[in-house]
């Protein structure tokens, strides 16, 4: 069973993060720059929330508000779901489900240690797949067929 711990493991351990004081444009930026949909709301040491690119769309333009203007702490989801490294890919995957996130911080003993996605949950589990199919179809090819017809 996958957890937590071995997704993070297979990605980048960068952790993106900004100030709730900072405007919703400069959040675009990092995320434009670093290709990335997320990012963490630190205050001084503390996490106080994550935005994501679903938070800036939807506030900004159907609110019609300047990016430039509106802060980050404005927009940002402050009521967060988090997980540990050592819960199981589907623990996680049910919490996102009825959260309706898609984004979660990991902590281990009170310190952030990385942010796990759904699209990186998915990655994990087709290649968990990919791999049970390649250890059944390399079994399968190592047994020589045996017809009814044969005798024993």
């Amino acid at each position: 069973m996958l957890t937590i711990r071995d997704v993070l493991q297979s990605k980048s351990s960068a952790i993106w993060s900004i100030c709730p004081g900072d405007t919703a444009y400069k959040a675009m930026e990092i995320m434009a720059e670093r290709d990335i949909g997320v990012l963490v709301v630190i205050d001084e040491e503390n996490v106080v929330g994550i935005v994501s690119e679903r938070d800036l769309a939807r506030n900004i333009i159907l609110k019609e508000l300047s990016p430039r203007e509106v802060l980050v702490e404005e927009l940002m989801t402050k009521d967060i779901y988090c997980v540990t490294p050592d819960m199981s890919i589907e623990e996680c995957m049910g919490v996102m489900t009825s959260a309706h996130c898609r984004h979660m911080p990991v902590f281990e003993n009170n310190k952030l240690i990385g942010v796990i996605t759904f699209g990186d949950i998915v990655k994990a589990l087709l290649l968990e797949q990919k791999i049970k199919i390649e250890d059944l179809e390399s079994y399968a090819s190592c047994c020589d067929a045996v017809s009814f017809d044969d005798s024993l």
